[in-house]
């Protein structure tokens, strides 16, 4: 058997080995446009997991995976591949399924787009996402029945507004449960932030008689209005992983809310005719992001990352079948105006 010096030398040029390798591949991919380098990766990186970077400007490493199907949720969209996310962000999706189940909302939660296997920015629908800490819950309860991979690709999502009018919520749709639902998960203390359409925003802040007390993280944003994103803080200790600067005290029914009612969020820019178009916008690079990034791209695949991949491309596809009358929500034209950049909430 050999002695301990040796296998501590083994380990020591195993370990040089594994840097050299990883400082050789980093800057290869650091010259890379982020959204095709990281939407390109289909297996998370082995390690602990661990986010990098900010919310809007990171990567994980070593990400799990939400199952497709749990008792009480199913997860949507998953030719996307967007279930992969910090542990303490699944834990967070069952205790939400369960809780919702007790609130009598159908059998549990839709779970929409969570973050990436590498986490890092998307080429489509989120700026944010990007560390394993985000995640969208859909405003669609989960129904009797098992939806197909077919089916959660196609069924339409059930937006709460009544699009016939200028930021007003559905009373058809959005009821008490549905308002359960999003304070329930407001609640849990590891949970700092959760988007949602001004209009259900300001819907709770008229209607809700529990405890007020984390209204205040429930925040208003640009659409959100056919599922509800909830944000959880940065794992304790963790130096790799920026925060958000913290919610403002108070329930957020005031000034702030009242801003997304006037003309200013939603007016269109005044063409300048004496300005010149501005160039294409530059795509961000793999090098804009942490450094730490350009590493967790170049980093080895996790086996278990690429067991839990192969089981979900191997996987065969169940026979089609008609999604439920009642699981399908029409969905009404969209008469609001386009909106501007979304700000900083």
């Amino acid at each position: 058997m050999p002695n301990p010096p040796f296998l501590l030398r083994r380990l020591t040029i195993s370990s040089l080995g594994l840097l050299m390798t990883l400082a050789v591949g980093a800057p290869a991919v650091a010259d890379q446009p982020a959204k095709q380098a990281f939407g390109a990766v289909a297996i998370p990186s082995a390690g602990a997991p661990q986010p990098v970077g900010s919310y809007a400007k990171g990567c994980i490493s070593g990400a799990v995976a939400l199952p497709d199907d749990g008792p009480h949720w199913q997860a949507m969209r998953l030719s996307r591949n967007r279930h992969w996310g910090m542990p303490q962000t699944i834990a967070t999706l069952q205790q939400l399924s369960q809780d919702a189940v007790r609130l009598g909302w159908g059998n549990g939660i839709l779970v929409g787009d969570m973050s990436q296997p590498r986490g890092g920015p998307m080429a489509s629908g989120h700026a944010s996402h990007q560390v394993g800490l985000d995640v969208d819950v859909w405003f669609t309860p989960m129904p009797d029945k098992r939806l197909t991979p077919a089916e959660r690709e196609t069924i339409p999502f059930t937006s709460m507004l009544d699009k016939s009018k200028f930021l007003t919520v559905d009373s058809r749709r959005w009821t008490s449960t549905s308002a359960r639902l999003v304070m329930t998960a407001a609640s849990y203390p590891q949970v700092e932030r959760i988007f949602v359409n001004p209009a259900i925003k300001k819907k709770l802040c008229e209607s809700w008689t529990g405890d007020r007390s984390d209204l205040g993280k429930v925040r208003p944003m640009y659409g959100h209005d056919e599922h509800f994103h909830i944000r959880l803080t940065c794992p304790p200790g963790v130096a790799s992983c920026k925060p958000q600067a913290p919610v403002a005290s108070g329930d957020g029914c005031d000034k702030s809310l009242a801003w997304w009612f006037t003309p200013e969020p939603w007016a269109k820019p005044k063409p300048d005719p004496n300005r010149k178009p501005p160039p294409p916008p530059r795509p961000v690079m793999v090098s804009d992001l942490p450094k730490a990034c350009a590493a967790v791209l170049a980093a080895p695949s996790s086996s278990s990352g690429s067991a839990v991949r192969a089981s979900m491309t191997a996987s065969p596809a169940e026979p089609e079948t008609a999604v439920p009358a009642a699981a399908v929500v029409p969905v009404l034209p969209d008469t609001a105006p386009e909106p501007r950049p979304r700000p900083t909430n």
